[in-house]
């Protein structure tokens, strides 16, 4: 029996006190322009807030403060600005409940999600805190007895940083805290769909002692007159953006006139390889966790699943009955493990993809359509879906399908596995399973992927190096060298 839960109550108690605007200078504005946007809970279609959009003189204001602020808080020792990280992170655990509902209004995600959502971002401010104490230069031995050789390493600059709605929170820290880290200052650019939990961040900020410039936060519908002022302005020295390779490549061309250092995290293909002599306990449970977390709307979720012929009958089978008890419905209702798709293009995406398979000879196991009309006042809840007998020609493993929808794909032997997962432009995760100690090392070293988990499908985490390769991305996120992208290295010959 679902639980009685009261939703408008919740809604209205969470925004109940909420400020949001444009948030420059530590100041919460209006748009220059006097224009707004609304902001929609993809489950109800209900509209959350009417926020300030702001545009092209918006963004201007926030390059301007951001570049006011840029020498004081690069000049501030590093265990201060570890010290306001940190403070951060503590005021995100404090609130997780608050922020986590106000991800789960907008952005759909059940709540239990979202709660480790909260926590997994927090962990990137707190890990770069400790990058910030560590920013280590170098003396490098000289050719010549009057020469000292020195190596600096200092903060790029002012960055923009464009986060996608998928992990709202997750996303905006994972960049925010290695450029903070290293000195720079931000101008950050939520989706548009999913505005709120990064202005809520921006109370926080605030609370924690940041000073006026270092973060700025730009709520826009549209995001080009932002994107041509980070463009067209020297001041901006570095870009980093997570979203589609459609996207990513504009960036690249778009940032050439005044050559922007870049991050980007596009598109990804993820193949999921089940070999023989898995756990297949850990296998489904694995596939499970990897394809169907936050609705199968995640940039490294299970898109491709290869099941070796020996295996594969006994992994369709328990695979599929324990998808079939999956339960869709609102992210605020605490039985809920599938909320909604984003909006309706994405459920477009997603019917087009079954649709697809099953003209193509694939078997429907479970799941195949949207839910009911009574259930599903938006049409973006979608059951999640098991195909079996999928190909790689479909359109389920030629495109990235970001949804609930899981193609069971057999395969003969490794070699053919490994082929077959590597025949696609994308290269950012990839996972397998087995209990082969020698096949562990021999598959992740032929994945041409950035991100390997080998009987692990949450391989994330901020203690690694997160990106991929190919048409997946440049640089990385997370780990050691996640705040070299912030850096710029100077380097410094001394006579004496």
């Amino acid at each position: 029996m679902t639980p009685t839960v009261d939703l408008a109550q919740i809604t209205a108690a969470t925004f109940a006190d909420a400020r949001y605007g444009i948030f420059i200078n530590n100041e919460w504005r209006s748009a220059q322009d006097g224009k707004t946007f609304t902001v929609e809970n993809p489950a109800t279609g209900d509209v959350l807030m009417t926020i300030p959009d702001a545009g092209a003189a918006d963004a201007q204001a926030a390059i301007d403060a951001a570049y006011a602020a840029l020498p004081a808080w690069s000049a501030l020792p590093a265990g201060q600005r570890a010290d306001m990280l940190r403070k951060v992170a503590a005021l995100m655990l404090e609130r997780r409940e608050r922020l986590a509902t106000i991800m789960t209004l907008e952005q759909g995600k059940p709540l239990a999600e979202a709660r480790g959502e909260i926590t997994y971002a927090a962990s990137f401010l707190t890990w770069f805190a400790g990058e910030a104490e560590r920013v280590y230069g170098q003396i490098v031995p000289a050719n010549t007895p009057n020469k000292r050789i020195l190596v600096l390493r200092q903060p790029v600059g002012v960055c923009a940083l464009i986060t996608p709605w998928n992990f709202p929170a997750a996303m905006l820290t994972r960049k925010l805290g290695p450029a903070l880290a290293a000195g720079c200052t931000a101008i950050c650019k939520p989706a548009e769909q999913t505005p709120l939990s990064a202005l809520e961040l921006g109370h926080l900020f605030v609370e924690a002692g940041f000073p006026p410039g270092v973060v700025n936060i730009i709520p826009a519908s549209n995001p080009i007159p932002f994107s041509n002022a980070i463009f067209d302005d020297e001041r901006v020295r570095k870009i980093s953006f997570t979203g589609s390779t459609e996207v990513g490549r504009i960036l690249i061309t778009n940032s050439a006139k005044t050559i922007k250092r870049m991050s980007l995290e596009l598109g990804g293909n993820a193949p999921f390889i089940v070999f023989d002599d898995a756990d297949l306990t850990a296998a489904v449970r694995g596939a499970i966790t990897s394809k169907f977390r936050n609705s199968g709307q995640t940039c490294i979720c299970a898109n491709r699943i290869f099941v070796q012929r020996g295996i594969y009958e006994r992994f369709a089978e328990a695979f599929t009955r324990e998808v079939a008890g999956m339960k869709v419905g609102n992210g605020l209702l605490p039985d809920s493990n599938i909320g909604p798709l984003i909006d309706l293009p994405a459920r477009d995406k997603v019917q087009r993809h079954v649709e697809n398979a099953l003209a193509h000879g694939a078997q429907l196991l479970t799941g195949g359509t949207p839910l009911p009309a009574e259930a599903n006042p938006t049409r973006t809840f979608w059951t999640p879906t098991v195909l079996a007998n999928a190909s790689t020609d479909m359109l389920v493993a030629q495109e990235e399908t970001f949804g609930p929808v899981a193609p069971l794909i057999p395969f003969d032997d490794e070699e053919q596995a490994i082929t077959w997962a590597n025949d696609t432009p994308f290269g950012l995760s990839a996972y397998f399973f087995t209990r082969d100690v020698s096949r562990v090392f021999r598959v992740a070293e032929r994945l041409e992927f950035g991100i390997i988990g080998a009987n692990d499908a949450l391989p994330s985490t901020a203690q690694a190096p997160f990106g991929g390769v190919k048409q997946s991305g440049l640089g990385r996120e997370g780990g050691s060298v996640g705040i070299d992208e912030y850096l710029e290295v100077k380097y410094l010959a001394l006579g004496i």
